[in-house]
């Protein structure tokens, strides 16, 4: 990195930001405030840099199906699609995340796994991905995270030096990372993976006793996933093999299923919980809190127009239904708003009145007219509060789940108030401890093969130093096949970067 004087990040105004990587909160963990207009700016204009292909997730693939509960889990929800025995219809989409439309299915890369379920409270959208983390904890650094995965703004092509750029100055990112470096970044097929709504969310019962929880679907058909080799051989033979082979295995009459699990962890339990347990960069350990069965998801029938329902899909996770909330993932605070917005820019003002994603319960609401507008109000009121018979809100029926954030200042934070709260910890778990010696054979050829790729020496370095701080055998490792030797002035500068970078972070 140049020690010259770096230029002061700006607004679209020429305005001083605040901040690159920190939106302002509500305390180190509390809630995204509206007007913190940087974050909010950087969204917005994200959300609209192409047009009309999704910014992210733009290929994918989806199916109908049903949601239906096997377990009750009454005790923690009173939300109606997770009452016993309740079956819901629902839709599916998968995709991958950085590439465009014209991509292989089967590229090194997360999976999307967003879900829309048409429930008798509205619909309730959960958006996630086939992994239990992410490479970010905070909002303001996701378009930056989507741009390094992306194309170089003068030549248009990818950039491996760039995303390891990116990966290595964010030492968050080395959980998911390491999963995306594993055999598990090419699942075999859509069938064959996991996933997860990777956020902390919070439940609420009947009673109003609210918890926090996650959600978990693992696959009935099992895990299977590609080597590098086989899926690049797989890119050549098929591009759209992901595409097809769920298509094709709904056809014949073997129709994928998921079993949906959820940790629980009460209310009071996550202010002195170890670590932050809204830092979407980390998991609840299963010790910690044990899965418990709600149901399973089943995929039994295919698009009859591609275009109308998997492209024209909006999914949002704002869309939550009476006995579903938020929590104070930060991550989470910031994709509330972001995915409604981008699919006005995309869809439309009124894209939720799209079959696919219209509700199928009736809806009364005082938003009107806009580009594409089929449902109109008629005589009824348009404005509230009146007194001409219009809408009116339920406070008790659609109660928010709300938390405490007394006695917190708003600012700009980088680090919570957990003891166990560090970036390489899980990461080093995960190898050491799950994986399998195939397994961490693997990482370490995926990690070399991709950062040989036209990587700088100077980011190599970065990369060694960031595996390191992960495990120092799997970082000797990854030295080794890069050709750095670990001794060098400059290797430890590099480590002292990292090091630097996971303290601020």
């Amino acid at each position: 990195m140049s020690d010259e004087r770096r230029p002061t990040t700006t607004t679209d105004s020429g305005i001083p930001a605040p901040s690159d990587e920190f939106s302002l909160t509500v305390g180190p963990q509390g809630p995204t405030v509206l007007h913190d207009h940087y974050t909010v700016q950087k969204i917005q204009h994200f959300n609209r840099e192409r047009v009309p292909e999704r910014v992210v997730h733009a290929k994918g693939s989806g199916a109908h199906g049903f949601f239906e509960v096997t377990n009750d889990v009454s005790q923690f929800t009173k939300a109606d699609l997770f009452q016993p025995g309740k079956r819901t219809p629902m839709f599916a989409r998968f995709s991958t995340v950085a590439g465009e439309q014209g991509f292989a299915d089967t590229v090194r890369d997360p999976r999307g796994f967003a879900l829309k379920f048409y429930t008798e409270q509205g619909n309730y959208d959960l958006v996630g991905n086939n992994t239990p983390v992410f490479f970010v904890r905070d909002a303001s650094k996701f378009q930056d995270f989507i741009h390094s995965q992306k194309r170089l703004p003068d030549t248009g092509m990818r950039s491996n030096d760039m995303q390891w750029d990116f990966w290595t100055l964010s030492p968050e990112s080395a959980h998911q990372v390491l999963i995306l470096m594993s055999d598990r970044g090419i699942p075999r097929t859509y069938r064959h993976m996991h996933g997860f709504g990777s956020h902390t969310f919070s439940w609420m019962n009947a009673g109003g006793e609210k918890f926090f929880i996650k959600y978990h679907f693992k696959t009935a058909q099992g895990i299977e996933n590609f080597t590098q080799a086989e899926g690049d051989a797989m890119s050549a033979e098929d591009p759209d093999f992901h595409r097809r082979d769920l298509r094709t295995a709904i056809d014949s009459g073997n129709a994928p299923e998921w079993r949906l699990e959820v940790q629980v962890m009460p209310f009071e339990e996550a202010e002195n919980y170890r670590f932050n347990p809204f830092d979407l960069t980390k998991v609840w350990p299963h010790g910690d809190y044990p899965a418990i069965e709600v149901g399973r998801m089943v995929l039994d029938r295919n698009p009859a127009n591609f275009f109308a329902e998997v492209e024209q899909a909006g999914f949002s996770p704002a869309n939550l239904v009476p006995g579903i909330g938020l929590s104070p993932d930060k991550m989470l605070m910031g994709r509330i708003f972001s995915y409604h917005d981008t699919h006005l820019h995309r869809i439309g003002a009124n894209h939720e009145q799209l079959p696919i994603n219209a509700p199928k319960v009736p809806v009364h609401s005082y938003n009107k007219d806009g580009q594409m507008t089929y449902r109109h109000a008629g005589d009824q009121p348009v404005y509230a509060p009146n007194s001409h018979g219009g809408p009116a809100a339920d406070p008790a029926g659609a109660a928010d789940i709300t938390w405490s954030v007394a006695g917190d200042e708003i600012g700009r934070y980088a680090n919570a108030k957990h003891a166990e709260d560090d970036d390489f910890g899980q990461a080093g778990t995960l190898y050491r401890e799950v994986m399998s010696d195939a397994d961490r054979d693997h990482l370490v050829e995926n990690v070399v093969g991709h950062a040989s790729d036209e990587v700088a020496t100077s980011t190599q370095e970065r990369v060694v130093a960031y595996w390191s701080a992960v495990d120092p055998g799997l970082g000797t490792r990854i030295a080794s096949g890069l050709g750095i030797n670990q001794r060098e002035g400059r290797f430890a500068r590099s480590s002292q970067t990292v090091a630097e970078h996971a303290n601020r972070a």
